[in-house]
């Protein structure tokens, strides 16, 4: 529905070469200065969930972005829209969250905004943050070649999982928590490693699946991956499978996908323990994702129509 609006609705009205690159923020230049920002706004719900809070979601969920533009986070801004009647020491730890979550990830607060609405009207409390970051390599998907390692960076669907669980109410053998984490630490730990990053992508609405058909879309390519080789938590699997869901469409908040040329996956999987080689980019010019089965059969992995799971992020 969201890449509908957005196609449909805004792309025609608002196109531009920044905007047009679809990438999770925009990248310009000013004065000689090579700059990143995005923005995003955080309707999760429950507000406080296992691992995680709206507020380290909203900074994390910007910080991220800018990290998957090759960009170091510098600065937020944050816009509140509380619910009358939210309580002020709930609020003041949604606060202390984003305030612990800005110094994990070496970002500062800087300017913001709040404004009430009638009660019933914002399910307690939104939150919109925006950043800005130094660009210091520069990806995108026009950069990604035929051979291409796809790597991710850890275990999928741990997020997903746990907001439908505290959401409904279930309890599972083992905890499951949200994997909401800043991402620049590990970006950082590429570059300076000197890994000539071609693509990033992080892996929320939609999982990795959408992001990897959002990037064959984008550069007319087709990609295969390989789901012994995607890393999913025992538990996590476990959850999906009762509760009717695919791990490779669940929403992340704390992994993302990287494509570097093949000679650097071996580094890549040095420098980041958690992460695997799930795939690569095949010289085929038709923008479609292949998956090979746990069981050695073929399929199709399509754009999901929907969103599996609703006000997720």
């Amino acid at each position: 529905m969201s890449q509908r609006l957005i196609e449909s609705v805004f792309m025609p009205l608002f196109s531009n070469d920044m905007l047009d690159a679809r990438h999770d923020g925009a990248v310009f230049t000013v004065d000689e200065a090579n700059l990143a920002f995005t923005t995003d706004s955080y309707v999760v719900r429950p507000l406080i969930f296992p691992g995680g809070t709206i507020g380290d979601l909203a900074v994390n969920g910007t910080v991220n972005d800018l990290a998957m533009c090759g960009a170091q986070p510098l600065y937020l801004s944050c816009g509140f829209i509380l619910e009358e009647g939210l309580e002020i020491e709930f609020l003041r730890t949604i606060a202390e969250s984003m305030k612990a979550a800005a110094d994990r990830a070496g970002v500062k607060l800087v300017t913001g905004d709040t404004k009430v609405v009638d009660h019933g009207k914002a399910d307690g409390l939104y939150i919109n943050t925006a950043g800005i970051g130094r660009v210091c390599h520069r990806v995108g998907a026009d950069r990604i070649q035929p051979g291409d390692a796809i790597i991710v960076s850890g275990d999928l669907g741990a997020h997903g999982v746990a907001i439908l669980s505290t959401r409904e109410g279930l309890q599972f053998e083992s905890a499951i928590q949200s994997d909401t984490a800043p991402l620049w630490c590990e970006v950082d730990a590429l570059l300076d490693a000197g890994i000539d990053i071609h693509c990033l992508r992080d892996l929320t609405r939609g999982g990795l699946t959408s992001a990897l058909n959002e990037l064959a879309q984008s550069r007319r390519l087709a990609m295969h991956v390989d789901e012994a080789r995607i890393p999913v938590a025992d538990t996590v699997r476990s959850a999906c499978e009762l509760l009717g869901l695919d791990p490779l469409y669940v929403a992340n908040e704390g992994r993302f996908v990287a494509f570097v040329a093949p000679n650097e996956a071996p580094r890549v999987l040095e420098i980041l323990p958690q992460a695997s080689l799930a795939g690569t980019v095949l010289d085929e010019p038709k923008p479609t994702v292949y998956l090979r089965s746990r069981i050695g059969g073929e399929r199709i992995l399509h754009m999901i129509s929907g969103e599996q799971l609703p006000r997720i992020c």
